[in-house]
């Protein structure tokens, strides 16, 4: 059964392709999102997809008054999967917690465990209430135990960062690499720009890990997303996926990577 989301869990990053009542990908029957085959010659920026479990390590706003009424602020740093519901694997949050500590994650945001009104100006805040209310590093944790994970690190686990957002903004890639590089966390390997069909192309065809201590073993595929952030004309931030094994599953049912005739999926005419 499902988690239900929770307000701060990662967007959804759909396939892009529709499916049939198989659940088998349509490669040749228009995208999931419409606006793609408008961006269809645009060039997105294409990330090795890691196969582990999501996490978010949130730095959470408390305004606090004192006897006089002055508010200050403080930072507390948690550490979430996919759903406020879901546990984490315990090896994962014990290095999540020694690697990553609290002070370290901060230090990484440019901001500190107590914050008081002198020192505002030096974050160009000029109360309590301008200050972000949250701040979310996300990423994959990975390796043993962890889905297919021994085949990126056979005896441990690791922590590898996609995204980071202030509020409900999504930062720029060069932005999030360098909170990661502070806080000392490799970045998901960046395979270049790519169309949508280059993309296809590049996953159909397989390729290797670019992180796997395994050097055999087959990538999951590629997270594509535009450089700044377009959305959808009802406002989501326009991120998808290409998987292998979505390839491997048709030319099984159907024997090739070419047109054939697919039973349609009725939920896409609900839509």
């Amino acid at each position: 059964m499902a988690q239900k989301r929770s307000e701060n869990t990662y967007q959804k990053i759909e396939t892009i392709f529709k499916r049939d009542s198989s659940n088998i990908i349509m490669p040749y029957s228009g995208f999931v999102y419409p606006e793609l085959e408008w961006l269809r010659n645009c060039k997105f920026d294409a990330t090795e997809k890691i196969d582990g479990t999501n996490i978010r390590i949130e730095v959470k706003k408390t305004i606090i008054s004192d006897e006089n009424g002055i508010n200050s602020i403080r930072y507390d740093v948690s550490y979430r999967g996919k759903t406020d519901a879901a546990t984490i694997p315990t090896p994962l949050l014990k290095f999540l917690e020694l690697t990553y500590p609290e002070e370290k994650v901060l230090t990484s945001l440019g901001i500190e465990k107590l914050i008081t009104p002198e020192h505002f100006s030096e974050h160009r805040w000029t109360s309590a209430d301008d200050a972000p209310d949250m701040y979310t590093i996300y990423g994959e944790g990975y390796g043993k135990g962890i889905q297919k994970g021994s085949n990126y690190i056979k005896d441990g686990v690791g922590f590898i960062v996609f995204d980071v957002k202030v509020n409900d903004v999504y930062l720029l890639d060069a932005n999030m690499k360098s909170i990661a590089e502070k806080l000392g966390a490799p970045v998901v390997p960046y395979m270049g720009q790519m169309t949508i069909d280059e993309a296809i192309e590049f996953v159909k065809k397989g390729f290797k890990s670019t992180i796997a201590e395994n050097k055999d073993y087959g990538a999951e595929g590629l997270v594509l997303k535009s450089p700044y952030g377009i959305r959808t004309r009802m406002g989501q931030r326009i991120i998808f996926k290409i998987k292998t094994c979505d390839f491997v599953k048709r030319r099984a049912k159907y024997g090739t990577d070419g047109p054939c005739d697919q039973p349609e999926n009725e939920l896409y005419n609900k839509k």
